[in-house]
């Protein structure tokens, strides 16, 4: 792992070297990347319309499926329990006094 690393920082040692000598025109020598397309401080390349539209359909779809499931499958928000019976209560349950009692 040592020697590995010590490669490592030999190589960046040498691209130190070869970066700060200086061309016979009296620049540095600089890297130059052609990978993207340059964007500052103005908005980039606009999305091609298939990704745009994708990109709706998806979304679209995304909701779609959200709220039909949260429509008809409202269990998953609420649990899954039996709602009770309230006929099934006695009086003594819902704290009502018997008709005996006179107060």
């Amino acid at each position: 792992m040592l020697a590995s690393r010590a490669l490592l920082v030999g190589r960046l040692l040498a691209r130190g070297a070869a970066a700060s000598k200086v061309n016979p025109t009296g620049l540095r020598n600089q890297i130059v990347r052609h990978g993207h397309d340059w964007s500052y401080r103005v908005n980039g390349p606009k999305p091609e319309m298939l990704a745009r539209v994708g990109a709706q359909v998806a979304g679209g779809f995304m909701w779609w499926w959200i709220l039909w499931h949260l429509f008809h499958e409202y269990e998953h928000i609420t649990g899954e329990f039996d709602y009770p019976d309230p006929t099934a209560w006695t009086n003594a349950e819902l704290g009502i006094p018997t008709e005996d009692s006179d107060e």
